[in-house]
């Protein structure tokens, strides 16, 4: 099993200031992880390119992608709300963000690779179609699955969403689109105050209360996502790979456990390989927690590698 490791220095450029939780530290402890674990060295690691804007003017307005193109500065910082900034280097990092999405799609589709893993930055799923909000520059599994419908041909797209915040962005893109199933878990009521009710009938969200913890999150999965999954029957799994839901982590509060995170990523595993030949990309979201989140990512790239074979 060939499982990608995609990512672009730019992406540890993005830096929005010193105190913010989005911060350049986030890739390198999930290198560190990966390595300390043995891991890195049975991935296959590739650059990712720079995004096009028939890529990205695929999930937003022509408007949207030049108003991040004209607002990136020369120095300094940009904000473009009260928590979403640009420095010199975002607008690259963006593009290489959006762009790993579009060659892990092209890789997994193509053959090349089984499955893959974005260590990317900015995170995307808040992104709307007309407007950055949330940490989030470019919806980067929005254009993965609108890449392989209109790209590739695929007719059924599946995106999960394990973050602990809505992927309203997401929602906002692809509400109504029957080619795409996507269903979430995420803390309700906390940022951004969407997703109760969903804005699609392809949309299956399931809101979690502070402090739900691993047997609330679990039944949600067994009880409404999976069900969903198998009568949609994706020809291709994406995951918005948020990791903030675990209980180390200071921004929210679902209280989840490094093994809810290998357990997840085998459930979506064996979606991918009955319905999908095995097809999955994951895509980093969230996840603040320096230790906690290297831990889990390793635990989710573990399980899309597989047994280590000699």
């Amino acid at each position: 099993m060939a499982t990608g490791f995609i990512t672009h220095p730019d992406c540890a450029r993005h830096d929005m200031g010193r105190f913010h939780p989005e911060s350049p530290a986030r890739l390198q402890a999930i290198e560190q992880a990966l390595e300390a674990g043995g891991l890195m060295a049975r991935l296959t690691r590739l650059q990712a390119p720079a995004a096009t804007d028939e890529q990205l003017e695929r999930a937003h307005s022509a408007d949207h992608v030049a108003t991040i193109r004209t607002a990136a500065p020369d120095a300094g910082l940009v904000h473009l709300d009260p928590d979403t900034a640009m420095n010199a280097w975002t607008l690259s990092a963006s593009l290489h963000a959006a762009g790993a999405a579009v060659l892990a799609i092209d890789q997994v589709l193509g053959g090349q690779l089984d499955n893959a893993f974005c260590s990317i930055r900015p995170p995307g799923h808040h992104a709307c179609h007309s407007r950055a909000m949330g940490f989030c520059i470019f919806n980067n599994v929005a254009i993965a699955a609108l890449h392989a419908l209109d790209a590739h041909g695929l007719e059924r797209v599946a995106i999960i969403d394990f973050d602990v915040h809505h992927g309203n962005g997401t929602e906002d893109i692809l509400a109504g689109d029957s080619r795409v199933l996507m269903v979430g878990s995420f803390q309700h009521p906390y940022y951004p105050g969407s997703g109760a009710v969903p804005a699609g009938d392809n949309m299956l969200n399931v809101p979690l209360a502070a402090g739900a913890g691993s047997q609330a999150f679990r039944q949600a999965v067994e009880r409404s996502w999976l069900p969903a999954l198998d009568e949609f029957a994706p020809q291709l799994v994406l995951v918005s790979a948020g990791f903030d839901a675990h209980r180390d982590d200071a921004l929210a509060g679902l209280m989840f456990s490094d093994d809810d995170y290998t357990w997840i990523s085998r459930q979506l595993m064996a979606v991918a390989q009955t319905h999908a030949g095995g097809r999955l990309v994951s895509l980093l979201e969230g996840g603040y927690d320096l230790p906690a989140l290297g831990r889990c990512v390793a635990r989710h790239v573990s399980v899309l590698l597989g047994p280590a074979t000699d």
